[in-house]
Protein backbone atom coordinates (compact mmCIF):
# COMPACT_ATOMS: atom_id res chain seq x y z
CA UNK A 1 0.00 0.00 0.00
CA UNK A 2 1.81 3.38 -0.93
CA UNK A 3 2.71 5.00 1.93
CA UNK A 4 0.96 8.14 0.98
CA UNK A 5 -2.38 6.85 -0.08
CA UNK A 6 -5.53 8.17 0.95
CA UNK A 7 -7.50 6.49 3.85
CA UNK A 8 -10.72 6.57 4.73
CA UNK A 9 -11.76 8.81 8.05
CA UNK A 10 -12.81 5.86 10.20
CA UNK A 11 -16.40 5.30 10.18
CA UNK A 12 -18.44 6.80 13.42
CA UNK A 13 -21.66 4.99 14.44
CA UNK A 14 -24.37 7.66 16.04
CA UNK A 15 -27.84 7.81 15.86
CA UNK A 16 -29.17 10.45 13.19
CA UNK A 17 -32.14 11.36 15.53
CA UNK A 18 -30.01 11.76 18.44
CA UNK A 19 -28.24 15.15 16.25
CA UNK A 20 -31.81 16.63 16.62
CA UNK A 21 -31.71 16.75 20.03
CA UNK A 22 -28.41 18.31 20.29
CA UNK A 23 -29.05 21.13 18.37
CA UNK A 24 -32.31 21.68 20.12
CA UNK A 25 -30.92 21.93 23.46
CA UNK A 26 -27.09 23.44 22.33
CA UNK A 27 -25.24 22.29 25.07
CA UNK A 28 -26.77 24.12 27.63
CA UNK A 29 -28.35 22.91 30.99
CA UNK A 30 -31.71 21.00 30.86
CA UNK A 31 -33.27 21.62 34.09
CA UNK A 32 -36.11 19.22 35.18
CA UNK A 33 -39.26 21.03 33.69
CA UNK A 34 -41.43 20.20 36.70
CA UNK A 35 -41.93 21.44 40.05
CA UNK A 36 -40.02 19.44 41.96
CA UNK A 37 -40.82 20.95 45.40
CA UNK A 38 -44.92 20.73 44.70
CA UNK A 39 -44.52 16.95 44.13
CA UNK A 40 -42.20 16.34 46.88
CA UNK A 41 -44.50 19.12 50.01
CA UNK A 42 -47.81 17.91 48.13
CA UNK A 43 -47.73 14.39 47.40
CA UNK A 44 -44.76 12.77 49.87
CA UNK A 45 -45.19 15.01 52.42
CA UNK A 46 -48.71 15.80 52.97
CA UNK A 47 -50.05 12.46 51.36
CA UNK A 48 -49.83 9.53 53.93
CA UNK A 49 -50.74 7.12 50.65
CA UNK A 50 -48.12 8.40 48.42
CA UNK A 51 -45.65 8.82 51.27
CA UNK A 52 -46.19 5.19 52.61
CA UNK A 53 -45.70 4.26 48.82
CA UNK A 54 -42.17 6.20 48.63
CA UNK A 55 -41.27 4.70 51.85
CA UNK A 56 -42.36 1.05 51.43
CA UNK A 57 -40.83 0.81 47.83
CA UNK A 58 -37.06 2.88 48.72
CA UNK A 59 -36.85 0.45 52.17
CA UNK A 60 -37.56 -2.75 50.84
CA UNK A 61 -35.29 -2.16 47.66
CA UNK A 62 -32.39 -0.79 49.15
CA UNK A 63 -33.16 -3.74 51.71
CA UNK A 64 -31.75 -6.38 48.78
CA UNK A 65 -28.44 -7.32 49.20
CA UNK A 66 -26.02 -6.27 46.32
CA UNK A 67 -23.48 -8.98 45.48
CA UNK A 68 -19.95 -8.45 43.49
CA UNK A 69 -19.29 -11.49 41.49
CA UNK A 70 -15.83 -10.93 39.82
CA UNK A 71 -14.55 -13.40 36.69
CA UNK A 72 -18.40 -15.56 37.79
CA UNK A 73 -16.75 -15.69 41.21
CA UNK A 74 -18.60 -14.37 44.15
CA UNK A 75 -16.33 -11.50 46.11
CA UNK A 76 -17.49 -10.11 49.14
CA UNK A 77 -13.53 -9.30 49.37
CA UNK A 78 -13.78 -7.23 46.08
CA UNK A 79 -13.44 -3.71 46.08
CA UNK A 80 -16.25 -2.71 44.44
CA UNK A 81 -18.15 -4.84 47.48
CA UNK A 82 -16.35 -2.77 49.67
CA UNK A 83 -17.74 0.43 48.14
CA UNK A 84 -21.07 -0.64 47.85
CA UNK A 85 -21.34 -1.77 51.66
CA UNK A 86 -19.70 1.59 52.61
CA UNK A 87 -19.70 4.32 50.09
CA UNK A 88 -19.05 7.43 52.23
CA UNK A 89 -18.44 8.12 55.53
CA UNK A 90 -21.89 9.73 56.69
CA UNK A 91 -23.80 6.84 55.17
CA UNK A 92 -23.90 2.99 54.49
CA UNK A 93 -24.78 1.14 51.62
CA UNK A 94 -28.75 0.79 52.48
CA UNK A 95 -28.83 4.19 53.32
CA UNK A 96 -27.18 5.93 50.07
CA UNK A 97 -29.87 2.79 48.64
CA UNK A 98 -32.56 4.01 50.19
CA UNK A 99 -32.09 7.90 49.34
CA UNK A 100 -31.22 7.03 45.80
CA UNK A 101 -34.47 4.94 45.36
CA UNK A 102 -36.52 7.97 46.62
CA UNK A 103 -35.64 10.03 44.76
CA UNK A 104 -36.73 8.01 41.87
CA UNK A 105 -39.68 7.24 42.90
CA UNK A 106 -40.68 11.19 44.25
CA UNK A 107 -38.72 12.83 40.93
CA UNK A 108 -38.85 9.61 38.36
CA UNK A 109 -34.92 10.51 38.28
CA UNK A 110 -31.87 8.90 40.67
CA UNK A 111 -28.46 10.51 40.40
CA UNK A 112 -24.91 8.71 41.74
CA UNK A 113 -22.41 10.55 42.23
CA UNK A 114 -18.26 8.92 42.18
CA UNK A 115 -15.93 10.17 44.32
CA UNK A 116 -12.87 9.98 45.04
CA UNK A 117 -9.75 7.66 43.51
CA UNK A 118 -10.81 4.82 42.52
CA UNK A 119 -13.61 5.98 43.03
CA UNK A 120 -13.89 5.25 46.32
CA UNK A 121 -16.82 7.25 47.62
CA UNK A 122 -20.56 6.97 46.34
CA UNK A 123 -23.40 9.81 46.66
CA UNK A 124 -26.81 10.20 46.54
CA UNK A 125 -27.74 13.49 44.31
CA UNK A 126 -31.09 15.52 44.87
CA UNK A 127 -32.74 15.36 41.73
CA UNK A 128 -34.54 19.18 41.48
CA UNK A 129 -30.77 20.82 42.37
CA UNK A 130 -29.41 18.32 38.65
CA UNK A 131 -29.55 19.54 34.83
CA UNK A 132 -28.47 17.56 32.23
CA UNK A 133 -25.81 18.95 29.51
CA UNK A 134 -26.35 17.15 26.24
CA UNK A 135 -23.08 17.08 24.27
CA UNK A 136 -22.64 17.44 20.67
CA UNK A 137 -24.55 13.69 20.29
CA UNK A 138 -27.11 14.58 21.99
CA UNK A 139 -26.24 12.31 24.91
CA UNK A 140 -25.50 13.74 28.26
CA UNK A 141 -21.88 14.97 28.08
CA UNK A 142 -22.03 16.60 31.75
CA UNK A 143 -24.48 17.50 34.65
CA UNK A 144 -24.71 20.81 36.74
CA UNK A 145 -24.88 20.66 40.38
CA UNK A 146 -27.11 23.60 41.92
CA UNK A 147 -27.17 24.40 45.56
CA UNK A 148 -27.01 27.71 47.94
CA UNK A 149 -26.92 30.05 44.43
CA UNK A 150 -23.39 28.14 42.80
CA UNK A 151 -23.35 25.75 39.68
CA UNK A 152 -20.81 22.87 39.79
CA UNK A 153 -20.24 21.00 36.70
CA UNK A 154 -19.25 17.07 36.70
CA UNK A 155 -18.25 16.19 33.36
CA UNK A 156 -16.28 13.30 31.92
CA UNK A 157 -12.63 12.74 33.21
CA UNK A 158 -9.56 12.45 30.98
CA UNK A 159 -11.10 8.60 29.41
CA UNK A 160 -14.35 9.65 28.91
CA UNK A 161 -16.16 8.25 31.84
CA UNK A 162 -19.01 10.06 33.21
CA UNK A 163 -18.89 10.23 37.15
CA UNK A 164 -23.00 10.61 37.45
CA UNK A 165 -24.90 7.66 37.22
CA UNK A 166 -28.92 8.62 36.02
CA UNK A 167 -31.80 6.31 36.52
CA UNK A 168 -34.77 7.60 35.22
CA UNK A 169 -38.18 6.26 34.73
CA UNK A 170 -39.54 6.10 31.07
CA UNK A 171 -40.98 9.20 29.91
CA UNK A 172 -42.54 9.69 26.59
CA UNK A 173 -42.19 13.31 26.69
CA UNK A 174 -38.98 14.19 27.51
CA UNK A 175 -35.23 13.13 26.36
CA UNK A 176 -33.63 13.32 29.37
CA UNK A 177 -35.57 13.09 32.77
CA UNK A 178 -38.06 10.60 34.08
CA UNK A 179 -41.91 10.61 34.90
CA UNK A 180 -42.23 10.42 38.17
CA UNK A 181 -45.36 7.82 39.76
CA UNK A 182 -46.16 10.90 41.69
CA UNK A 183 -46.89 12.93 38.68
CA UNK A 184 -49.38 9.75 37.52
CA UNK A 185 -50.98 9.97 40.69
CA UNK A 186 -51.20 14.04 41.20
CA UNK A 187 -55.16 14.11 40.18
CA UNK A 188 -56.05 11.29 42.59
CA UNK A 189 -53.76 12.80 45.36
CA UNK A 190 -55.60 15.77 45.00
CA UNK A 191 -58.96 14.31 45.72
CA UNK A 192 -57.52 12.25 48.62
CA UNK A 193 -56.36 15.45 49.92
CA UNK A 194 -58.88 17.11 49.67
CA UNK A 195 -61.31 14.41 51.00
CA UNK A 196 -59.04 15.30 54.15
CA UNK A 197 -59.22 18.25 54.07
CA UNK A 198 -63.41 18.60 53.97
CA UNK A 199 -63.06 15.95 56.63
CA UNK A 200 -61.25 18.49 58.81
CA UNK A 201 -63.60 21.40 57.71
CA UNK A 202 -66.50 18.89 59.07
CA UNK A 203 -64.45 18.60 62.65
CA UNK A 204 -64.21 22.07 62.85
CA UNK A 205 -68.08 23.12 62.62
CA UNK A 206 -66.49 25.00 59.09
CA UNK A 207 -67.30 22.87 55.79
CA UNK A 208 -70.75 23.11 56.71
CA UNK A 209 -73.48 23.52 59.92
CA UNK A 210 -74.30 20.56 61.36
CA UNK A 211 -77.74 22.51 61.93
CA UNK A 212 -79.71 25.46 61.64
CA UNK A 213 -81.47 27.92 64.61
CA UNK A 214 -84.80 28.97 62.91
CA UNK A 215 -86.50 32.02 64.48
CA UNK A 216 -90.31 31.16 65.07
CA UNK A 217 -91.38 34.77 65.95
CA UNK A 218 -94.35 36.78 64.34
CA UNK A 219 -94.64 37.03 60.59
CA UNK A 220 -92.28 39.79 59.48
CA UNK A 221 -90.25 39.73 62.96
CA UNK A 222 -86.93 39.50 62.86
CA UNK A 223 -83.86 39.60 64.81
CA UNK A 224 -82.46 42.51 65.71
CA UNK A 225 -78.99 43.44 64.40
CA UNK A 226 -77.55 43.23 67.73
CA UNK A 227 -79.29 39.97 68.56
CA UNK A 228 -78.08 38.21 65.63
CA UNK A 229 -74.38 39.40 66.15
CA UNK A 230 -74.62 38.16 69.97
CA UNK A 231 -75.78 35.03 69.50
CA UNK A 232 -73.53 34.38 66.37
CA UNK A 233 -70.53 35.10 68.84
CA UNK A 234 -71.90 32.94 71.41
CA UNK A 235 -72.17 29.74 68.80
CA UNK A 236 -68.66 30.35 67.58
CA UNK A 237 -67.16 30.67 71.38
CA UNK A 238 -69.19 28.02 73.51
CA UNK A 239 -69.98 25.60 70.38
CA UNK A 240 -67.81 25.77 67.70
CA UNK A 241 -65.06 23.13 67.03
CA UNK A 242 -64.29 19.70 68.46
CA UNK A 243 -63.74 20.36 71.67
CA UNK A 244 -67.37 22.02 72.23
CA UNK A 245 -68.50 18.81 70.15
CA UNK A 246 -72.02 18.16 71.87
CA UNK A 247 -72.66 20.49 74.21
CA UNK A 248 -75.96 21.54 74.56
CA UNK A 249 -77.51 24.47 73.20
CA UNK A 250 -80.12 26.76 75.50
CA UNK A 251 -82.38 28.58 73.17
CA UNK A 252 -84.49 31.62 73.83
CA UNK A 253 -86.73 34.21 72.08
CA UNK A 254 -88.48 31.87 69.76
CA UNK A 255 -85.65 30.35 68.38
CA UNK A 256 -85.57 26.55 67.40
CA UNK A 257 -83.26 23.95 66.57
CA UNK A 258 -83.19 21.75 62.82
CA UNK A 259 -80.56 19.88 63.04
CA UNK A 260 -79.38 18.92 59.19
CA UNK A 261 -77.93 15.58 58.31
CA UNK A 262 -75.37 14.89 55.36
CA UNK A 263 -77.13 13.28 52.05
CA UNK A 264 -75.85 9.77 50.78
CA UNK A 265 -74.27 11.75 48.07
CA UNK A 266 -72.04 13.67 50.70
CA UNK A 267 -71.53 10.59 52.72
CA UNK A 268 -70.18 9.15 49.40
CA UNK A 269 -67.04 11.06 49.62
CA UNK A 270 -65.49 8.57 51.96
CA UNK A 271 -65.43 5.69 48.80
CA UNK A 272 -64.04 8.61 46.76
CA UNK A 273 -61.48 8.99 48.98
CA UNK A 274 -60.54 5.03 49.82
CA UNK A 275 -60.60 5.11 45.22
CA UNK A 276 -58.26 7.78 45.30
CA UNK A 277 -55.95 5.75 47.80
CA UNK A 278 -56.31 3.02 45.37
CA UNK A 279 -55.58 4.82 42.41
CA UNK A 280 -52.29 6.36 44.31
CA UNK A 281 -50.88 2.39 45.22
CA UNK A 282 -51.73 1.32 41.97
CA UNK A 283 -49.43 4.30 39.88
CA UNK A 284 -46.46 2.85 42.31
CA UNK A 285 -47.17 -0.59 42.27
CA UNK A 286 -48.31 -1.28 45.76
CA UNK A 287 -51.24 -3.75 46.55
CA UNK A 288 -53.56 -1.47 48.21
CA UNK A 289 -54.06 -4.55 50.98
CA UNK A 290 -50.56 -3.54 52.45
CA UNK A 291 -51.58 -0.11 53.18
CA UNK A 292 -54.90 -1.11 54.55
CA UNK A 293 -57.18 0.24 52.11
CA UNK A 294 -60.68 -1.19 52.33
CA UNK A 295 -62.29 -2.47 49.28
CA UNK A 296 -59.33 -3.94 47.56
CA UNK A 297 -59.66 -7.84 47.26
CA UNK A 298 -56.96 -8.48 44.45
CA UNK A 299 -55.12 -11.12 46.22
CA UNK A 300 -56.40 -13.77 48.96
CA UNK A 301 -54.09 -12.69 51.56
CA UNK A 302 -51.91 -10.20 53.18
CA UNK A 303 -48.97 -12.38 52.18
CA UNK A 304 -49.75 -12.95 48.38
CA UNK A 305 -49.90 -9.02 47.90
CA UNK A 306 -46.52 -8.89 49.69
CA UNK A 307 -45.15 -11.90 47.79
CA UNK A 308 -46.45 -9.54 44.39
CA UNK A 309 -45.25 -6.60 46.10
CA UNK A 310 -41.89 -8.16 46.02
CA UNK A 311 -41.34 -9.87 42.83
CA UNK A 312 -43.27 -7.31 40.83
CA UNK A 313 -42.38 -4.09 41.83
CA UNK A 314 -38.84 -4.23 44.30
CA UNK A 315 -36.95 -6.95 42.59
CA UNK A 316 -37.44 -5.34 39.08
CA UNK A 317 -36.60 -1.98 40.61
CA UNK A 318 -33.24 -3.69 42.33
CA UNK A 319 -32.10 -5.82 39.12
CA UNK A 320 -32.53 -2.56 37.29
CA UNK A 321 -29.87 -0.54 39.58
CA UNK A 322 -27.56 -3.59 40.03
CA UNK A 323 -27.25 -3.51 36.13
CA UNK A 324 -26.44 0.36 35.70
CA UNK A 325 -24.27 0.59 38.38
CA UNK A 326 -22.21 -2.80 37.11
CA UNK A 327 -22.63 -0.68 33.61
CA UNK A 328 -21.63 2.52 35.10
CA UNK A 329 -18.50 1.45 37.23
CA UNK A 330 -17.19 -1.37 34.74
CA UNK A 331 -14.44 0.86 33.32
CA UNK A 332 -13.24 1.58 36.87
CA UNK A 333 -13.82 -2.05 38.23
CA UNK A 334 -13.49 -4.49 34.84
CA UNK A 335 -14.70 -8.14 35.45
CA UNK A 336 -16.88 -6.88 38.23
CA UNK A 337 -20.20 -7.53 38.49
CA UNK A 338 -23.03 -6.31 40.66
CA UNK A 339 -26.13 -8.31 41.71
CA UNK A 340 -29.04 -8.89 43.64
CA UNK A 341 -29.10 -12.02 45.80
CA UNK A 342 -32.60 -12.29 46.11
CA UNK A 343 -32.60 -15.14 47.69
CA UNK A 344 -31.54 -13.46 51.06
CA UNK A 345 -34.83 -12.05 50.82
CA UNK A 346 -37.37 -13.59 53.58
CA UNK A 347 -40.46 -12.63 51.37
CA UNK A 348 -39.41 -14.23 48.24
CA UNK A 349 -38.64 -17.63 50.09
CA UNK A 350 -42.20 -19.56 49.08
CA UNK A 351 -41.03 -18.98 45.57
CA UNK A 352 -37.62 -20.14 46.08
CA UNK A 353 -38.56 -23.35 47.70
CA UNK A 354 -40.83 -24.08 44.87
CA UNK A 355 -38.08 -23.51 42.52
CA UNK A 356 -35.69 -25.94 44.10
CA UNK A 357 -38.45 -28.35 44.39
CA UNK A 358 -39.32 -28.44 40.59
CA UNK A 359 -35.14 -28.60 40.00
CA UNK A 360 -35.28 -31.50 42.46
CA UNK A 361 -37.79 -33.28 41.16
CA UNK A 362 -36.35 -32.72 37.55
CA UNK A 363 -34.52 -36.07 37.51
CA UNK A 364 -33.18 -35.77 34.13
CA UNK A 365 -30.71 -32.55 35.29
CA UNK A 366 -27.35 -32.98 36.62
CA UNK A 367 -26.45 -31.70 39.89
CA UNK A 368 -24.04 -28.52 37.77
CA UNK A 369 -27.35 -27.77 35.83
CA UNK A 370 -29.46 -27.78 38.83
CA UNK A 371 -27.35 -25.06 40.95
CA UNK A 372 -26.87 -22.90 37.33
CA UNK A 373 -30.54 -22.75 37.26
CA UNK A 374 -31.12 -22.44 40.67
CA UNK A 375 -28.86 -19.33 40.45
CA UNK A 376 -25.85 -20.45 42.29
CA UNK A 377 -22.46 -19.86 41.39
CA UNK A 378 -20.43 -23.43 40.64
Amino acid sequence: MPLFARRRAPEIKDSRAARLVALTSGGRPQWTPRDYGALASEGFAKNPVAYRCVRMIAEAAAAVPLAVFHDGRRSDAHPLARLLARPNPEQGGPDLMEAFFGHLQVAGNGYLEAAGEGPSELYALRPDRMAVVPGPRGWPAAYDYQAGGRTARIGRDADGWLPVLHIKLFNPTSDHYGASPLEAAAFAIDVHNASGAWNKGLLDNAARPSGALVYGGRDGDRLSEEQFERLKAELAGAHAGADNAGRPLLLEGGLEWKPMSLTPADLDFVEGKHAAAREIALAFGVPPQLLGIPGDNTYANYREANGAFWRHTVAPLAERAARAITAWLEPKFPGARVACDLDAVPALSAERDALWARLEAASFLTDEERRRLAGLEL
